[in-house]
């Protein structure tokens, strides 16, 4: 049996998330069924980020178990002929250690929100970015972001249905730039709560269009109470950006 580790991108546009459901098409079926149809062997495809309904990855990391010998760079290949035209390809695939768990060994993941500030509808990044229409307060959102950095109880942008054992977690960097009409906010953590993300981008972005002063973010924060939060952003403009071992 041998395990391999597994580089991905995809547009999460057209799926459910990336977790088996029975609702809809998922990314890790996707995957599972191509592993079948090129080794007819039914695998699990553990990803290291649990990423929700319409968001996407430029770089999400997985691992699975194949008995049957294949040559890395056929397999990469074969894989990827086998997804088709769905929006997922396998960038890198490499044999790793039994010991390697996707998921558990992570010890930083980056997700990026991409916001796009202009009067003007979106093309070429539609189901991409955030369009909002009102100008931005990029230096009042800047502010909001560094208290979020550090340790905190962040119950407040945490979704009901999360399954995390504490709602406390460590905000390593928070990043929030502007280019043009483009607005990138990063987040940096070992791991997050379910829906914390857009939930903090949501609150962020009241700041910066001032619906919420500096005051109201620091008591949404510190209430710990989900019904404080500001509607959280929408999942076409978060993406899994990077994951360090």
């Amino acid at each position: 049996m041998q395990r391999y580790k597994l580089k991905i991108e995809y547009d999460g546009t057209p799926f459910v998330g990336w977790q088996f459901q029975k609702n809809g098409l998922s990314i890790q079926e996707v995957l599972q069924k191509a592993i079948f149809k090129l080794s007819e062997e039914k695998v699990i495809v553990t990803g290291a980020g649990r990423t929700d309904s319409g968001v996407h990855a430029l770089s999400q990391t997985a691992h699975f178990d194949l008995k049957k010998k294949i040559k890395k760079n056929n397999l990469l290949k074969a894989i990827n002929q086998k997804i088709g035209n769905k929006p997922i390809s396998i960038l890198k695939i490499n044999k790793i250690g039994k010991k390697f768990h996707s998921r558990f060994d992570a010890k930083k993941r980056t997700y990026q929100y991409i916001i796009i500030n202009r009067q003007s509808p979106l093309t070429i990044e539609r189901n991409k970015a955030w369009h909002i229409r009102k100008k931005l307060n990029i230096k009042i959102m800047k502010v909001g972001a560094k208290l979020l950095h550090g340790t905190h109880d962040f119950s407040t942008f945490r979704a009901s249905s999360c399954g995390a054992k504490s709602p406390v977690k460590t905000m390593d960097k928070i990043t929030v730039k502007k280019s043009k009409d483009k607005v990138i906010l990063q987040f940096i953590s070992r791991s997050f709560l379910q829906q914390q993300v857009r939930s903090m981008v949501g609150c962020i972005k009241y700041l910066g269009e001032g619906s919420w002063d500096i005051d109201d973010f620091k008591k949404a924060l510190q209430s710990k109470k989900r019904v404080n939060c500001a509607p959280p952003a929408p999942a076409c403009g978060l993406y899994l950006k990077d994951i360090k071992y």
